[in-house]
């Protein structure tokens, strides 16, 4: 008889070891080595039995064997140290208790987190960066709250089907089983938080507290009492449902966690945030609910709540792929948030207006979660160079009439929490023979000093520990796929501890192009198979459940590695998780990437794989693209400037096949007469001494910090300052230029002697402008000027404000100035009227320029 209803029944721990429960409801122990030695203590067998999920280790541990540890002296003094050591971790001051000014709190809303394996609250990576944002700004003493949903199926477990396709479960979740805790007032009720639904009707949620080291994090969870059995399965699943799902969720996680977190403040006394970091577009609703906040609670308008908001926000985007962002239909948006919804301060058409795609190209149809995030938000980032440039491409009819290098939108690469992805084994030679390197980010070169054969002593371990788990989850998968004891006895002898290791492990969307490396099965034969040289591949990877194109390419590639001849060599993993890809980062030789350039955004594993001494094989995108040397790994070369798909990857994958045959094969297993690979381990150690300290996530929140958070904390107590006078001021001004802005011209363009014009110069120009009734100190008059190409557009221009302005008549005034010609060749120059207010962050913020009415004043010949 199967039970109807699946719960967790928790250990009640003797008083001695009450410290074990605080460690265990403090994830730091995820990435603590010391604390998970002691979880293993309770009980080794067991400890591997449960997969090192310290909860359910209680759970089963023996009451005899609870005995024995409360009397155990040693295992006592070793809890306690585990005890001190935590406290000291968490009350400390860190590298951000260092910083003056900084915001007093950050609330970063993300609609996944992949914190750990045993709280799968995640699908990809914009998850697992969510974790380690976590997790650094707790090692960096960031006073960051996370904000996210509590998922009771979180996201599919992957199996396959006997001919390889992909089957998907959804097994519960019972909280009560997870390191988290209800948040509760001072009587000890749950907390409740409710969000206004259609008809009337409310959705509630309670909140769930996770501890992240010194960072709370807030899930919010449907599934209670109050809410019919609809309402309580908004957050059954992560990315599950249709459009009125998907879209209660991103309210929930938007509008309620912004609730959540003014409950946790009043209840702990914890600051309330400065800053809201909105990670993707999917929490983006959180400006509504901080406008509707001052407009009721403040008493500003809407546009003035709509400035205050804007300064302290701070938007990342994701994807470089439109089909990544969430686009709902503006009658459903109107159906949540018109009607007896509406409220009266946040105007249902005000919220159309900001989500709208009212921009050349657009669909007028649609309601732009993105697109919102960004109106939201004063500051925008990309995640890598490369995508903050594709961003501002795509992102760019929201800052019409200014070039696009000019549009408002930044980026801060996307780093990776070494004490998570590194393995144990090179954190300890790091310690013993590079010390500097685990104190600071400038301490690298030491790696360039250890030893090669102690550096390929540590990657063969980490080599054979990643075959051993191959082989228990393929024994596993083949087992589910129906075969017998006797059709899996191969896989005893499947991959090889001593072979050239290939990890390639993502989700599955096309443009990554899982099967780029099957395009000539006969070369990837050969490759598999080289009697000198061989290769072995490690695959892993989800496809979306309603994404039919990529389960038939994971069949395709199951279906090649089931082949007899070549599956020793090549093996599909299904079930990717935190937990193997930690395998595959430590394990591969290399790590290999192919995706269609420029649609990866950033993309980390590859980042992993370099902390742990693996080398890079991939196209040059992302982070890959921005940090390539030439001699940390190799790019594939990339045909992106071909239309035909076919013969684009057709060329891409026979670059592929010849860079690890005559390359990455080549290098490894030249060995001069030795067992180390000498050449293979210089590039190893450049890598981690060039590449290490540069994709570490402890860079990346510092920028986040010094370039995003404090600047959105000054810019929001600019706003808030004399009961918001700066954010009243602010978007008045904006009213009334705006409204002028269509009157505002450029009218003539004179210079002098441009046929006389050397090196060192300094050519006079003179503007007449239009204001249209704007004071002077309402705009710049500007001079873009530089090299031109030869369609006459300006190439990377240099900018001068030109001085004045002098009244003429009619209202109009003259501008002027010298421009400086700072060098030889074609060279031009134009002029431009922009607003300027010290509360705008950027000149293009407003999306207005006056441009003149044709180009005017273009100098045709070449300076000598």
């Amino acid at each position: 008889m199967k039970a109807i209803r699946r719960f967790t029944v928790r250990t009640v721990l003797p008083e001695p070891l009450r410290d074990l429960e605080e460690l265990i409801l403090n994830l730091r122990w995820s990435w603590h080595h010391e604390t998970l030695d002691l979880f293993r203590a309770v009980d080794p067998a067991l400890w591997e039995a449960v997969r090192h999920d310290p909860v359910r280790l209680l759970g089963e541990v023996s009451p005899e064997r609870i005995g024995q540890l409360a009397a155990d002296r040693r295992f006592l003094r070793r809890l306690r140290d585990a005890g001190d050591e935590l406290h000291d971790y968490l009350t400390t001051d860190r590298w951000y208790q260092s910083l003056g000014g900084a915001p007093r709190a950050i609330a970063y809303f993300s609609p996944e987190y992949g914190i750990t394996a045993t709280l799968p609250q995640y699908s990809g990576g914009l998850g697992i960066l969510a974790g380690d944002h976590l997790k650094t700004a707790s090692d960096l003493g960031v006073p960051i709250i996370g904000v996210g949903l509590l998922y009771r199926h979180g996201y599919f477990t992957q199996s396959l089907s006997p001919d390889g396709w992909q089957l998907e479960r959804y097994p519960p979740i019972d909280p009560n089983g997870l390191p988290l805790t209800l948040l509760r007032e001072a009587d000890g009720t749950p907390v409740r938080i409710s969000i206004g639904l259609p008809q009337g009707h409310d959705l509630h949620a309670q909140v769930w507290l996770v501890r992240v080291g010194r960072v709370p994090q807030l899930l919010l969870d449907s599934d209670v009492e109050d809410n019919d059995q609809a309402a309580r399965d908004i957050t059954d699943r992560l990315y599950g449902g249709g459009g009125d799902h998907r879209l209660l969720q991103e309210m929930l996680l938007g509008i309620g966690g912004v609730r959540a977190i003014r409950a946790y403040c009043r209840i702990t006394g914890h600051p309330a945030p400065e800053v809201f970091h909105t990670n993707e577009g999917h929490a983006g609703f959180l400006g509504l609910e901080r406008i509707r906040e001052l407009v009721s609670e403040r008493g500003l308008a809407f546009g003035e709540a709509l400035e205050a908001t804007r300064a302290g926000t701070v938007f990342t985007t994701h994807t470089p792929v439109p089909a990544g962002i969430d686009r709902f239909p503006r009658e459903l948006v109107r159906t949540y948030f018109g009607g007896v919804n509406e409220e009266p301060d946040v105007p249902v058409e005000r919220i159309l207006e900001l989500g709208a795609e009212d921009y050349p190209g657009g669909d007028l149809t649609v309601f732009n979660m993105a697109v919102m995030g960004m109106r939201l938000a004063q500051r925008v980032n990309g995640v890598s160079l490369l995508h903050g440039e594709v961003s501002r491409e795509m992102f760019g009819g929201l800052w019409g009439g200014f070039d696009t290098a000019e549009v408002p939108i930044g980026s801060v690469t996307n780093g990776v929490h070494a004490g998570t992805w590194v393995a144990r084994e090179v954190l300890e030679l790091a310690a013993r023979e590079a010390p500097a390197v685990l104190g600071s980010e400038d301490g690298w070169d030491q790696v360039r000093q250890v030893d090669e054969e102690d550096i390929w002593a540590v990657r063969r371990t980490l080599r054979a520990r990643l075959v051993e788990e191959a082989r228990r989850r393929l024994r596993d998968s083949w087992r589910q796929r129906g075969a017998s004891e006797a059709e899996v006895a191969w896989i005893d002898d499947a991959l090889d501890p001593d072979v050239l290791t290939i990890g390639f492990a993502r989700r599955v969307p096309s443009y990554k192009r899982l099967t780029l490396m099957m395009r000539d099965p006969d070369r990837l034969r050969a490759l598999l198979l080289d009697p000198e040289r061989p290769v072995q591949i490690l695959i892993a990877g989800k496809a979306h459940p309603a994404d039919e194109g990529g389960k038939r390419l994971i069949q395709d590639i199951v279906r090649f590695a089931d082949g007899e001849d070549v599956r020793h060599r090549i093996v599909f993993l299904p079930d990717y998780d935190m937990s193997l890809g930690q395998s595959l980062v430590q394990g591969c030789d290399v790590w290999m990437n192919n995706p269609l350039r420029p649609l990866e955004a950033c993309g980390t594993s590859g980042m992993k794989a370099a902390l742990n001494g693996g080398l890079n094989l991939s196209v040059r995108d992302g982070w890959w693209d921005e940090w390539f040397d030439g001699q940390n790994g190799w790019a594939i070369p990339s045909a992106d400037g071909l239309s035909a798909p076919d013969r684009r990857d057709d060329l891409e994958a026979a670059a592929l096949y010849e860079l690890i045959a005559d390359h990455v094969a080549t290098l490894f297993y030249d060995r001069d007469g030795g067992r180390a690979p000498r050449r293979w381990l210089e590039m190893v150690k450049h890598t981690i001494a060039g590449t290490g300290p540069k994709v570490l996530a402890t860079r990346m929140l510092r920028e986040y910090v010094e370039r995003y958070y404090v600047p959105a904390a000054d810019a929001g107590r600019a706003m808030a300052a004399d009961d918001h006078a700066g954010a009243r001021d602010l978007a008045a001004w904006k009213q009334r230029v705006a409204k002028a802005w269509p009157g505002v011209a450029v009218e003539h363009v004179e210079s002098v002697g441009e046929d006389r014009m050397n090196v060192g110069a300094r050519l006079p120009l003179r503007v007449v402008v239009a204001l249209a009734g704007l004071d002077p100190a309402d705009v710049a008059v500007e001079v873009a000027y530089g090299r031109v190409d030869d369609a006459d557009a300006l190439a990377d221009p240099s900018y001068l404000e030109l001085g004045g302005p002098e009244p003429l008549e009619d209202g109009r005034l003259r501008y002027v100035g010298d421009v400086p010609l700072e060098r030889s060749g074609s060279f031009g120059y134009s002029v431009r009227v922009v607003p300027r207010h010290e509360g705008l962050a950027t000149r293009a913020e407003m999306g207005l320029v006056a441009l003149p009415p044709a180009p005017q004043g273009m100098a045709d010949g070449v300076l000598r």
